[in-house]
């Protein structure tokens, strides 16, 4: 693995003043590594940037890159690396940039954060500010690694310097997150996160305990640990919201690739990009919310729409989770378990399709489930469901490999196909550097 993965750029303005540090070249009047972690500036100026990498960068490539090679985007641009996603199969080289640039920000992310862990307990900080640091730190390696899981087939969880990370299988990659949720959600009900962390990192904006539980929950159900997710999604608040926030100097990612400059690089698909087998109801307030009719094609004949709902503004903050992917993550656990447990399902699935009060105004407001009372038909709707709720937040390949929609043929252009990869080849970048990147998947 590259050493250019230590630091790329973490420069970020605080009202503690400025800050700068070591990126790819030597600069004299650059920062050092021991010095970014040895004062309560570098080190917060370090979590502010982890935080400000992942929620503008590193959003950008897990949410666009998943989304075009499952149909749920499509492009609108002549760019290579967009029209190399679009087409898929087989010839997806290695050196594609967005291949690459989801791997190399998720990488950048866990390095930062585990330089944070390191550091925290050597310098002079309130236990509360320290205990901050840390289970904000261990969230950020989790959503990392968990987002390198749901791409690749196999994940680096434990950064090297000595370019020789080693690589897991996904689903040990999905037992790590939940081991590092695990420890920040104990970190913090030890020791409350002060007021100084709060108001010098996150700003207020993101819970962190309602935060770990959910992504707890999700990584425990992408593991196919179904009793434990079921467990943490009964613990969050839904009516609490934790979001990423924007403004003009750090703009929402998927706003930039949609709508600036009136140069969009992708665009929603009609029907959440789901077959027509998949029906929703004209009055699905999630329609009118995510999408807006547009009555075109792109380029390789596949229906667009115009965007909504949290994409369509410069500074429009984007959610850290919707408060109903839980219920959408009980009511596919308890269809999943040894015995379905069909009502609790139902139950779960009703209160996101009948939902009028959602605290992001996600809701779908229409008529409770009336299908087939079976764990088929139920897990169908569910995942009608997931598309619908959670459109662009960068589960639809997971997703799509999940619950058993059809494989991908391998071919490329074929634009007929729900989606036109398993997982990711691994980069270049990668694959130069550290002699133990495994074989490409096949497909």
């Amino acid at each position: 693995m590259k050493n250019s993965i230590k630091y790329f750029i973490i420069c970020v303005s605080l009202t503690i003043g400025l800050f700068s540090c070591e990126t790819d070249f030597d600069n004299p009047n650059a920062a050092t590594e021991d010095q970014v972690f040895s004062s309560r500036e570098g080190i917060f100026a370090a979590a502010v940037g982890l935080q400000q990498l992942y929620s503008t960068t590193g959003v950008r490539w897990i949410v666009e890159t998943p989304a075009i090679t499952t149909r749920e985007g499509g492009i609108t641009t002549t760019f290579q690396n967009m029209i190399e996603l679009e087409d898929g199969g087989t010839a997806l080289p290695n050196f594609n940039s967005n291949v690459q640039g989801l791997w190399a920000t998720m990488l950048r992310v866990v390095k930062i954060a585990e330089d944070i862990e390191a550091n925290a307990a050597n310098i002079d900080l309130d236990p509360g500010t320290q205990s901050g640091l840390i289970a904000h730190a261990k969230l950020f390696k989790a959503l990392a690694i968990g987002s390198l899981a749901q791409n690749y087939e196999q994940v680096v969880v434990e950064t090297s310097n000595d370019n020789d990370a080693t690589f897991v299988p996904r689903n040990q990659g999905f037992q790590t997150a939940i081991t590092l949720l695990t420890e920040a959600a104990a970190q913090i009900s030890g020791t409350a996160p002060s007021a100084e962390f709060i108001n010098g990192v996150t700003l207020g904006n993101i819970d962190l305990v309602n935060t770990i539980a959910a992504y707890t929950a999700r990584y425990n159900l992408f593991a196919g640990n179904y009793d434990a997710a079921i467990a943490a999604a009964n613990t969050v608040d839904l009516t609490s919201t934790s979001i990423f926030a924007y403004d003009t100097q750090n703009q929402n990612p998927i706003w930039a690739r949609i709508i600036q400059n009136d140069a969009p690089n992708f665009k929603p698909r009609d029907n959440f990009g789901l077959p027509s087998e998949f029906v929703f109801d004209p009055a699905d307030g999630r329609l009118a919310f995510y999408l807006i009719p547009l009555d075109e094609t792109n380029q390789n004949g596949l229906p667009i729409e115009d965007v909504a709902g949290f994409f369509n503004e410069i500074t429009e903050p984007i959610p850290v989770y919707l408060p109903d992917e839980m219920n959408l993550i009980i009511a596919e656990a308890n269809l999943r378990l040894g015995t379905p447990n069909l009502g609790a399902a139902t139950a779960a699935l009703n209160e996101v399709l009948t939902d009028t009060d959602d605290p992001f105004e996600v809701n779908a407001n229409v008529a409770a489930y009336s299908g087939a009372n079976t764990a088929e038909a139920l897990l169908d709707e569910v995942y009608r469901n997931r598309r619908a709720e959670l459109l662009f937040t960068g589960m639809s390949l997971e997703d799509s490999r999940r619950f058993g929609r059809p494989e991908p043929s391998g071919a490329s252009m074929n634009f007929a196909e729900e989606r036109n990869r398993n997982f990711y080849p691994y980069p270049d970048l990668e694959r130069n550097s550290n002699p133990n990147t495994p074989a490409d998947p096949a497909i």
